[in-house]
């Protein structure tokens, strides 16, 4: 094999994201499938101190890795270097939760009463038809949080093929708030130790700048 190196299970979960999307457009309860997404990558963070989600074990990240690599979709220069400035980064991890509390309060309000919306909303703007999602067999405010998810997802999904194509292949990385948030928790949970041990929280952790390149 290439390099001597094996293949392992973990270099094949970009199928898993490939899968998750696919289903989403089957049936939008799917959705809810991309909890998981979210939360491994903060408790791998909070209970082991490392970024071990982002630099492993990403789906997305393979994928537009392989994409971007093996099929030569990226025009595979340096991403801008704001891209990688903390102002942007932190920026954007806050303009994106604050769309995400948006999407739980949308959720909240058909729990409590309102209408069901049958739409997904990409890049936060564009409001896309979904009526042939059947989800009248839960209650509406899971129906709800399924489109609001699967446009949060669909959304960064978007971002980061653009950004492949434009740049380096996995330069989303740089950027994802995700990224972001274990980068911020792995600083707060391991710099002290860090500091202790002579080692670094990007040496640990990896940083967005090292994922970049």
């Amino acid at each position: 094999m290439k390099n001597g190196k094996k293949k392992k299970w973990s270099d094949y979960l970009w199928i898993a994201e490939l899968c998750y999307l696919c289903l989403g457009l089957f049936n939008i309860l799917f959705a809810w499938l991309g909890m998981l997404f979210f939360s491994i990558p903060l408790l791998i963070a909070i209970f082991g101190g490392s970024k071990a989600y982002c630099n492993r074990y990403c789906g997305r990240g393979q994928l537009l890795g392989l994409l971007g690599e093996k099929l030569k979709l990226s025009r595979n220069v340096p991403p801008p270097a704001f891209l990688r400035s903390p102002w942007f980064r932190y920026g954007f991890l806050t303009f994106f939760m604050v769309m995400f509390c948006l999407m739980l309060f949308s959720t909240y309000r058909v729990f409590t009463g309102s209408p069901l919306s049958q739409t997904v909303t990409l890049l936060w703007v564009f409001k896309l038809p979904w009526q042939w999602a059947d989800v009248s067999f839960v209650s509406p405010w899971m129906g709800q949080f399924a489109f609001g998810f699967f446009g949060v997802m669909l959304t960064s999904t978007v971002l980061g093929f653009v950004t492949m194509v434009l740049f380096r292949p996995r330069s989303w990385c740089v950027y994802c708030p995700m990224g972001t948030m274990t980068q911020g928790i792995c600083r707060l949970r391991n710099g002290r130790k860090a500091k202790e041990d002579g080692r670094t929280c990007e040496k640990d952790c990896g940083t967005a700048e090292a994922v970049g390149e």
